[in-house]
Protein backbone atom coordinates (compact mmCIF):
# COMPACT_ATOMS: atom_id res chain seq x y z
CA UNK A 1 0.00 0.00 0.00
CA UNK A 2 1.33 3.33 -1.20
CA UNK A 3 -1.23 5.81 0.04
CA UNK A 4 -0.23 7.12 3.70
CA UNK A 5 -2.45 9.18 5.93
CA UNK A 6 -1.22 11.60 8.93
CA UNK A 7 -2.37 10.46 12.55
CA UNK A 8 -3.60 14.10 12.53
CA UNK A 9 -5.76 13.64 9.78
CA UNK A 10 -10.01 14.74 9.84
CA UNK A 11 -12.89 14.02 7.64
CA UNK A 12 -14.52 17.40 6.97
CA UNK A 13 -17.32 18.40 5.75
CA UNK A 14 -20.50 21.65 5.85
CA UNK A 15 -19.31 23.09 9.17
CA UNK A 16 -18.04 19.63 11.02
CA UNK A 17 -14.76 17.98 11.41
CA UNK A 18 -14.41 14.24 12.82
CA UNK A 19 -11.29 13.10 13.90
CA UNK A 20 -10.33 9.49 12.51
CA UNK A 21 -9.52 5.97 14.49
CA UNK A 22 -5.75 4.86 14.51
CA UNK A 23 -5.44 2.67 10.92
CA UNK A 24 -2.88 0.71 9.30
CA UNK A 25 -2.15 3.46 6.70
CA UNK A 26 -1.52 6.54 9.45
CA UNK A 27 2.17 4.41 9.70
CA UNK A 28 4.95 4.96 7.52
CA UNK A 29 5.11 2.91 4.94
CA UNK A 30 8.28 1.05 5.44
CA UNK A 31 6.62 -0.43 8.89
CA UNK A 32 3.58 -1.33 8.10
CA UNK A 33 4.41 -4.90 7.60
CA UNK A 34 6.02 -4.65 11.37
CA UNK A 35 4.36 -4.42 14.46
CA UNK A 36 3.70 -0.46 15.72
CA UNK A 37 4.76 0.58 18.83
CA UNK A 38 1.08 1.67 20.56
CA UNK A 39 0.92 4.61 22.68
CA UNK A 40 0.69 4.55 26.63
CA UNK A 41 -2.32 5.90 28.67
CA UNK A 42 -3.57 6.60 32.37
CA UNK A 43 -7.03 7.48 33.55
CA UNK A 44 -7.84 7.93 36.97
CA UNK A 45 -11.25 7.12 38.04
CA UNK A 46 -12.93 8.72 41.54
CA UNK A 47 -15.90 7.43 43.61
CA UNK A 48 -16.66 9.22 46.60
CA UNK A 49 -17.62 8.38 50.24
CA UNK A 50 -15.10 5.71 50.67
CA UNK A 51 -15.95 2.02 50.15
CA UNK A 52 -17.43 -0.84 52.84
CA UNK A 53 -13.98 -2.55 53.27
CA UNK A 54 -15.01 -5.99 54.43
CA UNK A 55 -16.78 -6.08 51.35
CA UNK A 56 -14.40 -4.40 49.07
CA UNK A 57 -11.19 -6.53 50.23
CA UNK A 58 -10.39 -10.01 49.05
CA UNK A 59 -9.53 -12.88 51.45
CA UNK A 60 -6.68 -14.07 49.52
CA UNK A 61 -3.48 -12.75 48.28
CA UNK A 62 -1.66 -13.05 45.08
CA UNK A 63 -3.22 -14.31 42.08
CA UNK A 64 -5.96 -16.45 43.44
CA UNK A 65 -8.32 -14.17 45.05
CA UNK A 66 -12.18 -15.11 44.76
CA UNK A 67 -14.24 -12.10 44.17
CA UNK A 68 -15.81 -10.15 47.10
CA UNK A 69 -19.45 -8.58 46.55
CA UNK A 70 -18.76 -5.55 45.95
CA UNK A 71 -15.78 -6.67 43.23
CA UNK A 72 -18.58 -9.14 41.54
CA UNK A 73 -18.98 -7.03 38.65
CA UNK A 74 -15.26 -7.53 37.36
CA UNK A 75 -16.50 -11.08 36.69
CA UNK A 76 -18.34 -12.99 33.60
CA UNK A 77 -22.40 -12.08 33.72
CA UNK A 78 -24.20 -12.83 31.02
CA UNK A 79 -22.59 -11.59 28.36
CA UNK A 80 -20.17 -9.72 29.62
CA UNK A 81 -16.70 -11.44 30.02
CA UNK A 82 -14.68 -10.96 33.52
CA UNK A 83 -11.75 -8.90 33.42
CA UNK A 84 -10.51 -9.92 36.88
CA UNK A 85 -7.90 -11.05 35.24
CA UNK A 86 -7.09 -7.35 34.38
CA UNK A 87 -7.95 -5.74 37.55
CA UNK A 88 -5.10 -5.75 40.35
CA UNK A 89 -6.67 -5.07 43.88
CA UNK A 90 -3.93 -3.32 46.11
CA UNK A 91 -4.76 -2.84 50.04
CA UNK A 92 -3.00 -1.38 52.68
CA UNK A 93 -1.94 2.10 50.89
CA UNK A 94 -2.00 5.18 52.89
CA UNK A 95 -2.89 9.07 51.75
CA UNK A 96 -1.36 10.79 54.43
CA UNK A 97 -1.06 14.28 52.91
CA UNK A 98 -5.09 13.90 52.39
CA UNK A 99 -5.53 14.50 56.41
CA UNK A 100 -7.31 17.64 56.32
CA UNK A 101 -6.14 20.27 59.08
CA UNK A 102 -9.94 19.81 61.62
CA UNK A 103 -12.94 18.98 59.73
CA UNK A 104 -12.41 18.52 56.40
CA UNK A 105 -11.69 14.83 55.13
CA UNK A 106 -14.16 14.76 51.93
CA UNK A 107 -12.59 18.04 50.09
CA UNK A 108 -9.01 17.34 51.32
CA UNK A 109 -9.07 14.13 50.42
CA UNK A 110 -10.44 14.80 46.94
CA UNK A 111 -7.67 17.45 46.37
CA UNK A 112 -4.82 15.51 46.90
CA UNK A 113 -6.83 12.50 45.47
CA UNK A 114 -3.74 12.04 42.68
CA UNK A 115 -1.54 14.58 43.91
CA UNK A 116 -0.46 12.99 47.19
CA UNK A 117 -0.20 16.15 48.51
CA UNK A 118 -1.14 18.61 51.53
CA UNK A 119 -4.25 20.75 50.18
CA UNK A 120 -3.52 23.97 52.14
CA UNK A 121 -6.85 24.69 54.30
CA UNK A 122 -9.02 28.12 52.81
CA UNK A 123 -12.10 28.75 51.01
CA UNK A 124 -10.67 31.74 49.44
CA UNK A 125 -8.45 31.91 46.46
CA UNK A 126 -5.46 31.31 47.92
CA UNK A 127 -5.91 27.55 47.32
CA UNK A 128 -2.37 25.51 47.12
CA UNK A 129 -1.67 21.64 45.86
CA UNK A 130 0.38 19.85 43.64
CA UNK A 131 0.11 19.07 40.27
CA UNK A 132 -1.79 15.53 39.70
CA UNK A 133 -0.71 12.27 38.57
CA UNK A 134 -2.58 12.80 34.86
CA UNK A 135 -0.80 15.97 34.52
CA UNK A 136 2.33 14.35 34.75
CA UNK A 137 1.36 11.89 32.15
CA UNK A 138 -0.13 15.16 30.09
CA UNK A 139 3.14 17.40 30.46
CA UNK A 140 5.23 14.22 29.25
CA UNK A 141 2.98 13.30 26.03
CA UNK A 142 2.40 16.90 25.21
CA UNK A 143 2.20 17.78 21.66
CA UNK A 144 1.49 14.01 20.50
CA UNK A 145 -2.07 14.16 20.60
CA UNK A 146 -4.97 17.14 20.19
CA UNK A 147 -6.24 17.26 23.63
CA UNK A 148 -3.30 16.77 26.12
CA UNK A 149 -5.68 15.71 28.68
CA UNK A 150 -9.38 15.29 29.52
CA UNK A 151 -11.02 16.04 32.87
CA UNK A 152 -14.33 14.35 32.95
CA UNK A 153 -17.31 13.45 35.63
CA UNK A 154 -20.98 13.41 36.21
CA UNK A 155 -21.51 16.17 38.67
CA UNK A 156 -20.65 20.07 38.37
CA UNK A 157 -20.36 23.05 40.22
CA UNK A 158 -18.05 26.00 40.67
CA UNK A 159 -14.66 26.22 42.12
CA UNK A 160 -14.97 29.30 44.27
CA UNK A 161 -16.45 28.90 48.23
CA UNK A 162 -16.35 26.88 50.56
CA UNK A 163 -17.19 23.32 50.03
CA UNK A 164 -16.86 21.40 53.37
CA UNK A 165 -15.58 22.53 56.68
CA UNK A 166 -13.47 25.63 55.45
CA UNK A 167 -12.39 23.68 51.99
CA UNK A 168 -12.26 25.66 49.11
CA UNK A 169 -14.79 23.80 46.53
CA UNK A 170 -11.62 23.93 44.24
CA UNK A 171 -10.62 20.79 45.95
CA UNK A 172 -14.19 19.15 46.34
CA UNK A 173 -14.77 19.42 42.80
CA UNK A 174 -11.69 18.40 40.85
CA UNK A 175 -8.80 15.81 40.60
CA UNK A 176 -7.08 17.35 38.26
CA UNK A 177 -4.09 19.89 38.67
CA UNK A 178 -1.47 21.42 36.46
CA UNK A 179 -0.12 23.14 39.13
CA UNK A 180 -0.39 24.17 42.75
CA UNK A 181 -2.37 26.74 42.10
CA UNK A 182 -4.64 25.52 39.15
CA UNK A 183 -7.02 22.97 39.31
CA UNK A 184 -8.56 21.67 35.91
CA UNK A 185 -12.29 21.88 36.56
CA UNK A 186 -14.09 18.86 34.25
CA UNK A 187 -16.52 18.57 31.60
CA UNK A 188 -19.96 17.08 32.69
CA UNK A 189 -21.77 17.70 29.76
CA UNK A 190 -22.20 14.62 27.25
CA UNK A 191 -22.92 16.67 24.52
CA UNK A 192 -20.55 19.64 24.78
CA UNK A 193 -17.66 16.96 25.30
CA UNK A 194 -19.12 14.90 22.24
CA UNK A 195 -18.94 18.40 19.94
CA UNK A 196 -14.96 19.18 21.24
CA UNK A 197 -13.75 15.36 20.99
CA UNK A 198 -15.96 14.89 17.47
CA UNK A 199 -17.67 17.34 16.21
CA UNK A 200 -14.69 20.11 15.97
CA UNK A 201 -15.56 23.18 14.00
CA UNK A 202 -13.70 23.17 10.41
CA UNK A 203 -12.01 26.31 10.58
CA UNK A 204 -12.75 26.34 6.32
CA UNK A 205 -16.25 26.32 7.00
CA UNK A 206 -18.28 29.54 7.86
CA UNK A 207 -20.63 29.47 11.46
CA UNK A 208 -23.10 30.15 9.68
CA UNK A 209 -22.93 26.84 8.19
CA UNK A 210 -22.28 25.41 11.42
CA UNK A 211 -25.46 27.18 13.04
CA UNK A 212 -27.68 25.80 10.04
CA UNK A 213 -26.59 21.75 10.37
CA UNK A 214 -27.17 22.13 14.51
CA UNK A 215 -30.35 23.50 13.74
CA UNK A 216 -31.60 21.18 11.07
CA UNK A 217 -29.98 18.68 13.59
CA UNK A 218 -27.98 17.06 11.10
CA UNK A 219 -25.34 14.44 12.36
CA UNK A 220 -21.83 14.96 12.38
CA UNK A 221 -21.36 11.84 10.16
CA UNK A 222 -23.83 13.23 8.08
CA UNK A 223 -21.56 16.73 7.24
CA UNK A 224 -18.89 14.33 7.09
CA UNK A 225 -19.89 11.39 4.76
CA UNK A 226 -18.56 12.78 0.94
CA UNK A 227 -14.81 12.75 2.51
CA UNK A 228 -15.36 9.72 4.27
CA UNK A 229 -16.75 7.67 0.89
CA UNK A 230 -13.98 9.27 -0.80
CA UNK A 231 -11.36 7.86 1.79
CA UNK A 232 -12.67 4.30 2.15
CA UNK A 233 -11.60 3.15 -1.53
CA UNK A 234 -7.70 4.15 -0.84
CA UNK A 235 -7.75 2.12 2.02
CA UNK A 236 -6.94 -1.47 2.61
CA UNK A 237 -9.43 -3.72 3.88
CA UNK A 238 -8.65 -3.69 7.31
CA UNK A 239 -8.54 -0.10 7.36
CA UNK A 240 -11.82 -0.09 5.88
CA UNK A 241 -13.16 -2.58 8.48
CA UNK A 242 -12.16 -0.25 10.98
CA UNK A 243 -13.32 2.75 9.63
CA UNK A 244 -16.93 1.23 8.92
CA UNK A 245 -16.63 0.07 12.71
CA UNK A 246 -15.72 3.53 14.02
CA UNK A 247 -18.34 5.27 11.85
CA UNK A 248 -21.33 3.13 13.12
CA UNK A 249 -19.87 3.67 16.86
CA UNK A 250 -19.75 7.13 16.45
CA UNK A 251 -23.50 6.91 15.22
CA UNK A 252 -24.49 5.25 18.08
CA UNK A 253 -22.25 7.50 20.77
CA UNK A 254 -24.29 10.57 18.83
CA UNK A 255 -27.86 9.20 19.07
CA UNK A 256 -27.07 8.29 23.02
CA UNK A 257 -25.58 11.95 23.39
CA UNK A 258 -28.42 14.11 21.70
CA UNK A 259 -31.31 11.90 23.71
CA UNK A 260 -29.38 13.19 26.80
CA UNK A 261 -31.52 16.00 28.43
CA UNK A 262 -29.09 17.74 29.83
CA UNK A 263 -28.91 21.17 31.86
CA UNK A 264 -26.10 23.49 33.02
CA UNK A 265 -25.31 22.94 36.72
CA UNK A 266 -23.82 25.57 39.02
CA UNK A 267 -24.35 25.25 42.85
CA UNK A 268 -22.00 27.00 45.42
CA UNK A 269 -22.81 24.88 47.50
CA UNK A 270 -25.30 21.99 48.80
CA UNK A 271 -26.31 19.15 46.40
CA UNK A 272 -27.50 20.06 43.02
CA UNK A 273 -30.14 19.29 41.51
CA UNK A 274 -30.61 15.74 39.88
CA UNK A 275 -29.76 16.30 36.13
CA UNK A 276 -30.94 13.46 33.76
CA UNK A 277 -30.55 9.90 34.87
CA UNK A 278 -26.49 9.21 36.27
CA UNK A 279 -26.44 5.46 35.21
CA UNK A 280 -26.87 7.29 31.18
CA UNK A 281 -24.53 10.07 32.07
CA UNK A 282 -22.16 7.75 33.65
CA UNK A 283 -21.95 5.58 30.75
CA UNK A 284 -21.77 8.03 27.97
CA UNK A 285 -18.90 10.03 29.44
CA UNK A 286 -16.80 6.88 29.86
CA UNK A 287 -17.74 5.88 26.23
CA UNK A 288 -16.80 8.97 24.87
CA UNK A 289 -13.71 8.82 27.21
CA UNK A 290 -13.17 4.77 25.09
CA UNK A 291 -13.25 6.72 21.56
CA UNK A 292 -10.97 9.32 23.00
CA UNK A 293 -8.44 7.47 24.00
CA UNK A 294 -8.89 4.76 20.70
CA UNK A 295 -8.87 7.68 18.35
CA UNK A 296 -5.62 8.85 20.05
CA UNK A 297 -7.42 12.45 20.98
CA UNK A 298 -5.99 12.06 24.13
CA UNK A 299 -3.59 9.76 26.14
CA UNK A 300 -4.64 11.49 29.99
CA UNK A 301 -8.01 11.38 31.24
CA UNK A 302 -10.12 11.53 34.48
CA UNK A 303 -13.33 11.27 35.59
CA UNK A 304 -15.02 11.96 38.79
CA UNK A 305 -18.55 10.34 39.14
CA UNK A 306 -19.87 12.79 41.46
CA UNK A 307 -17.82 15.26 43.69
CA UNK A 308 -16.62 15.20 47.10
CA UNK A 309 -19.11 14.02 50.02
CA UNK A 310 -21.86 13.55 47.52
CA UNK A 311 -25.31 13.52 48.28
CA UNK A 312 -27.06 11.87 45.74
CA UNK A 313 -30.12 10.10 46.27
CA UNK A 314 -29.52 6.45 44.14
CA UNK A 315 -33.40 5.92 44.13
CA UNK A 316 -32.66 3.25 41.24
CA UNK A 317 -31.17 0.80 43.71
CA UNK A 318 -34.06 1.66 45.82
CA UNK A 319 -32.61 3.73 48.28
CA UNK A 320 -34.46 7.04 49.54
CA UNK A 321 -31.11 8.85 51.21
CA UNK A 322 -28.55 10.79 50.07
CA UNK A 323 -24.82 9.04 49.52
CA UNK A 324 -22.79 11.25 52.31
CA UNK A 325 -25.60 10.64 54.96
CA UNK A 326 -25.41 6.41 54.16
CA UNK A 327 -21.40 6.80 54.44
CA UNK A 328 -21.75 7.80 58.02
CA UNK A 329 -23.24 4.36 59.04
CA UNK A 330 -22.02 4.25 62.58
CA UNK A 331 -22.19 0.08 62.23
CA UNK A 332 -26.05 0.06 61.26
CA UNK A 333 -26.64 -2.79 59.28
CA UNK A 334 -28.98 -0.98 57.00
CA UNK A 335 -26.55 1.89 56.11
CA UNK A 336 -23.69 -0.41 55.57
CA UNK A 337 -25.90 -2.38 52.97
CA UNK A 338 -26.77 0.74 51.27
CA UNK A 339 -23.41 1.79 50.85
CA UNK A 340 -22.25 -1.70 49.67
CA UNK A 341 -25.11 -1.75 46.97
CA UNK A 342 -23.82 1.99 45.54
CA UNK A 343 -19.97 0.48 45.92
CA UNK A 344 -21.03 -2.59 43.77
CA UNK A 345 -23.03 -0.12 41.37
CA UNK A 346 -19.61 2.11 40.98
CA UNK A 347 -17.84 -0.91 40.23
CA UNK A 348 -19.75 -2.16 37.70
CA UNK A 349 -19.07 1.26 36.00
CA UNK A 350 -15.26 1.12 36.33
CA UNK A 351 -16.16 -2.72 34.93
CA UNK A 352 -17.71 -1.64 32.29
CA UNK A 353 -14.66 1.06 31.46
CA UNK A 354 -12.30 -1.68 31.89
CA UNK A 355 -14.48 -4.20 29.61
CA UNK A 356 -14.57 -1.38 26.35
CA UNK A 357 -10.59 -0.70 26.24
CA UNK A 358 -10.35 -4.26 26.30
CA UNK A 359 -13.00 -4.23 23.72
CA UNK A 360 -11.09 -1.23 21.77
CA UNK A 361 -8.13 -2.57 19.29
CA UNK A 362 -4.58 -1.43 19.63
CA UNK A 363 -1.56 -0.71 16.64
CA UNK A 364 0.06 -4.00 16.84
CA UNK A 365 -3.24 -6.77 17.95
CA UNK A 366 -3.25 -5.35 21.68
CA UNK A 367 -6.01 -3.73 22.98
CA UNK A 368 -6.26 -0.21 24.33
CA UNK A 369 -6.31 -1.45 27.98
CA UNK A 370 -3.57 -3.47 27.24
CA UNK A 371 -1.29 -0.31 26.85
CA UNK A 372 -2.73 1.69 29.68
CA UNK A 373 -3.12 2.21 33.35
CA UNK A 374 -6.70 2.79 35.06
CA UNK A 375 -6.67 3.58 38.45
CA UNK A 376 -10.11 3.74 41.15
CA UNK A 377 -10.18 4.35 44.80
CA UNK A 378 -11.58 7.38 46.98
CA UNK A 379 -11.16 10.07 48.63
CA UNK A 380 -11.06 8.28 52.15
CA UNK A 381 -11.15 4.58 53.11
CA UNK A 382 -14.54 4.71 54.61
CA UNK A 383 -17.28 7.36 55.51
CA UNK A 384 -17.38 6.53 59.31
CA UNK A 385 -13.94 6.74 60.33
CA UNK A 386 -12.89 9.30 57.24
CA UNK A 387 -9.34 7.32 57.50
CA UNK A 388 -7.03 7.59 54.83
CA UNK A 389 -4.67 4.82 56.08
CA UNK A 390 -5.96 1.50 53.54
CA UNK A 391 -7.04 3.01 50.48
CA UNK A 392 -9.06 0.95 48.35
CA UNK A 393 -7.56 0.69 45.05
CA UNK A 394 -8.22 -1.04 41.96
CA UNK A 395 -5.88 -1.05 38.78
CA UNK A 396 -6.85 -2.04 35.56
CA UNK A 397 -4.75 -2.55 32.65
CA UNK A 398 -0.94 -3.96 31.59
CA UNK A 399 1.10 -0.50 30.58
CA UNK A 400 2.25 -2.38 27.61
CA UNK A 401 3.15 -5.10 29.32
CA UNK A 402 4.73 -3.86 32.56
CA UNK A 403 2.21 -4.62 34.58
CA UNK A 404 0.54 -8.28 35.52
CA UNK A 405 -2.77 -8.72 36.11
CA UNK A 406 -5.44 -10.47 38.08
CA UNK A 407 -3.40 -10.33 41.31
CA UNK A 408 -4.21 -9.03 45.06
CA UNK A 409 -1.24 -6.86 46.17
CA UNK A 410 -1.57 -6.24 50.35
CA UNK A 411 1.05 -4.27 51.91
CA UNK A 412 1.76 -3.60 55.32
CA UNK A 413 3.24 -0.49 57.31
CA UNK A 414 0.93 1.76 55.53
CA UNK A 415 3.26 3.06 52.41
CA UNK A 416 2.60 6.12 50.50
CA UNK A 417 -0.38 5.77 47.44
CA UNK A 418 2.49 8.12 45.90
CA UNK A 419 4.54 5.20 45.46
CA UNK A 420 1.98 3.09 43.56
CA UNK A 421 2.04 6.76 41.02
CA UNK A 422 5.77 6.23 41.23
CA UNK A 423 5.61 3.24 39.77
CA UNK A 424 3.12 4.22 37.45
CA UNK A 425 5.21 6.68 36.03
CA UNK A 426 8.06 4.29 35.46
CA UNK A 427 5.26 1.82 33.61
CA UNK A 428 4.52 4.18 31.32
CA UNK A 429 7.23 5.36 30.39
CA UNK A 430 7.57 8.89 32.10
CA UNK A 431 9.49 8.16 34.69
CA UNK A 432 9.56 10.65 38.20
CA UNK A 433 12.52 10.50 40.60
CA UNK A 434 9.76 11.69 43.06
CA UNK A 435 6.55 12.09 43.42
CA UNK A 436 3.79 13.88 46.46
CA UNK A 437 5.16 12.36 49.37
CA UNK A 438 7.08 8.83 47.62
CA UNK A 439 9.63 6.97 49.16
CA UNK A 440 10.37 4.53 46.31
CA UNK A 441 8.76 2.41 43.57
CA UNK A 442 6.10 -0.06 44.95
CA UNK A 443 7.73 -3.39 45.32
CA UNK A 444 5.92 -5.82 43.07
CA UNK A 445 3.83 -3.93 40.91
CA UNK A 446 6.12 -3.65 38.02
CA UNK A 447 7.03 -6.98 36.95
CA UNK A 448 8.62 -6.72 33.69
CA UNK A 449 11.28 -4.33 32.49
Amino acid sequence: MSFSLSRRTLLRGAGASLALPWLEAMLPSFVRAQNATPPKRFLAFYVPCGIRMNRFTPAATGATWALPSILAGLGARGQDPSVQSDVNVITGLSNRPARPDGPGDHASGTGAFITARHPFKTESTNIRNGISLDQVFANAWRGQTRFASLETGTDGGGASGNCDSGYSCAYARNISWASETQPLAKETNPQVLFDRLFGGLDPNQSQQMVEKRKRLKQSVLDAVKADADGLKPKLGKTDQRKLDEYLTGVRELERRVQSEQVQAVCTPSGRPAQVGDLRDRARVMLDLIVWAFRCDLTRSATFMLQNAGSGYVYDFLGLTDGHHSYSHHGGAAANLDAIERINTWEVEQFAYLVRQLKAAPDANGTSVLDNSLVFFSSEIEDGDSHSHDNMPILVAGKAGGRVQGGRHLRFTGAPPVANLFLSMTDALGAPQTSFGDSTGLLPGFITAA
